[in-house]
């Protein structure tokens, strides 16, 4: 008899888990291409755009270790649906903010804040519990690939967003730009809802060859609870690999949100691109963040193999994070503009190659609770991605935009010094649960 095949679903949810996190791209890129328009119709100050712009980030890291954990105690389908349709709503409301709240300058600027402010705490939910998807539905050799398609799908939505949503401002306006990105997530939310499950054993397409690759075939019956027992912080917080992995990622969370928020704002302002010029050479860094995430991912994964998962994961790390800080000290002293934005592409997509690394490393440390890691960690990045745009506006006005790329540039490199307090095979839950995971049973 013939070895039965197994069947390929995992990488189906996984393609609409990218799709997914191409429109959290969108829905974040989206005020950084239309900000342009808004501040010349409101007379908004550099400042004042800049928080606006990080308000995103802020309600973002604040709901992160919520979202985590709503992700391991109800499983990450019904916890990704309503939060993509709670930001969709909020990403439209930003189109008639202006309707709504117009009786002042001060009551605009603040209405647009405290509506991004909510669009980031629905998108929170977006990392964790994706990653949680990665931890149930790859095998062990495949996480670090699978970590990153999330990043390369961010990196796709990166690439598009300039291009499509520049375009439809030119022909219907600013306000066109967040209508699109709301109705295009809820598409994908309806999509995710009916075709994904938590995990393989519950998905009727999944055979049985496939659940024994993805060491599944132990939950026969299909059906698991995932009202869990409480998250154990207090392990979590004892160690020092984990303590390393988001004070490491806090760093790498500063540059790419210079690119979602000033990139295109850069590139029409200060190097004097069109509109339409700096819509194609505003995807530039994300097609480096796209292709170097899957680069650092599979290479991730190859290195863990060779030699661990403590030097696999950290090689890629130190790579990527070092020469994105080269990178970003280059770019900011070139002259020609197509070098220097090929310099800050370059930057991004090196930081994107390092990224897999951490989102497999909370995979590896703690599969069960990877959703409340993983907000951790991506809690800190979150509040230096908030700290990013503002502190980039300020440094940018008062000494230039070299200096604000040194300082991004700084946090890129003393990202990969701390990194050194990381293992990634460091367990975290207690030893007879992790060697029962690790062998394949959970």
């Amino acid at each position: 008899m013939a070895e039965q095949r197994p069947t390929h679903i995992r990488w189906r949810i996984l393609s609409i888990v990218t799709l997914i996190m191409v429109a959290t791209a969108l829905g974040r890129l989206n005020l950084g291409i239309a900000g342009k328009y808004i501040q010349d119709e409101f007379s908004f100050t550099t400042q004042t755009m800049g928080w606006i712009l990080g308000a995103f980030s802020f309600g973002y890291a604040l709901f992160q270790i919520p979202c985590g954990w709503a992700g391991d105690r109800f499983g990450p389908r019904t916890t990704l649906t309503f939060a993509i349709l709670w930001w969709s709503t909020f990403t439209v409301l930003m189109s008639f903010v202006p309707s709504l709240f117009r009786s002042s300058w001060w009551n605009l600027a603040w209405a647009f804040a405290i509506v991004r402010f909510f669009t980031g705490a629905g998108e929170a939910a977006s990392y964790p519990n994706a990653n949680k998807i990665v931890a149930f539905w790859t095998a062990k050799e495949e996480r670090g690939i699978g970590s990153s398609l999330l990043l390369g799908g961010v990196g796709a939505g990166g690439i598009f967003a300039p291009i499509l949503l520049s375009r439809a401002i030119e022909r219907w306006g600013w306000r066109s730009s967040f209508v699109l990105s709301g109705l295009l997530a809820v598409t994908i939310a309806l999509v995710w809802f009916l075709y994904s499950t938590n995990r393989p054993e519950e998905h009727r397409g999944v055979n049985s060859a496939e659940l024994n690759l993805l060491g599944s075939k132990w939950r026969g019956n299909g059906h698991h609870s995932f009202h869990l027992k409480g998250t154990p912080w207090g392990k979590l917080l004892a160690s020092r690999s984990v303590w390393g992995l988001i004070l490491s990622y806090f760093c790498h969370g500063y540059t790419p949100y210079i690119f979602f928020t000033w990139f295109f704002i850069y590139l029409t302002r200060v190097r004097g691109l069109t509109v339409t010029r700096g819509g194609l050479w505003g995807s530039t860094p994300f097609i480096a963040m796209t292709l170097m995430a899957l680069l650092g991912g599979w290479l991730s994964d190859k290195a863990v193999t060779r030699f661990g998962r403590r030097h696999g994961r950290r090689s890629t790390v130190w790579i990527g994070m070092t020469a994105s800080a080269l990178m970003l000290i280059a770019g900011g002293r070139a002259v020609g503009d197509t070098s220097a934005i090929l310099l800050l592409a370059l930057a991004a997509g090196f930081s994107s190659f390092a990224a897999p690394s951490w989102w497999a490393s909370c995979i590896d440390m703690s599969p069960n609770y990877s959703g409340s890691l993983s907000g951790l960690m991506n809690t800190c990045a979150n509040i230096a991605g908030g700290i990013a745009p503002i502190l980039t506006a300020h440094l940018a006005k008062e000494f230039g935009w070299t200096t604000a790329l040194d300082v991004a540039a700084l946090m890129s490199f003393t990202g990969g010094v701390i990194w050194l307090a990381v293992d990634a095979s460091d367990n975290i839950e207690t030893d007879a649960e992790f060697r029962f995971r690790e062998a394949g049973a959970i």
